[in-house]
């Protein structure tokens, strides 16, 4: 009567899972870097639709600025509504976000996301030059 001593390879199992679990949390965990700057090339947009800009300044104070006009000031809930208003009317407009340099991430990525749900295909990021 032969069997197959499988106790070795519950050892091994153990010891592989115990390994993952201290590990997985140590790969988690981000490292500092230091990004690098680069140019990018300038939106060009069509003369009749111009792209939606929202911009959010330094008192975290929500503005949308559609086709040209002047910069309203609006509240975060009400943004995604405007935007669909906006894309109803122009399916191929873009849509912009122009933070203050200050501005915690989590609010430009909420807003990102936000558009998303609102129906929005791509979102750009507006950033200044070097020379400005």
């Amino acid at each position: 009567m032969a069997e197959i001593n499988v106790v070795p390879y519950i050892d091994v199992t153990l010891v592989l899972l115990i390994i993952f679990m201290i590990t997985t949390p140590m790969l988690q965990t981000g490292v500092e870097v230091e990004l690098p700057q680069a140019e990018s090339a300038t939106v060009e947009s069509e003369s009749d639709n111009l792209p939606v800009v929202i911009s959010i300044n330094d008192q975290s104070q929500y503005y949308i600025t559609v086709d040209d006009q002047e910069p309203e000031q609006i509240q975060r809930e009400e943004v995604e509504a405007r935007v669909m208003e906006v894309l109803n009317k122009k399916p191929k407009t873009q849509v912009l976000i122009g933070a203050y340099k200050g501005i915690e991430y989590g609010v430009v990525v909420t807003l990102m996301a936000g558009l998303k749900n609102a129906g929005v295909s791509s979102v750009g990021l507006m950033t200044k030059s070097d020379e400005q």
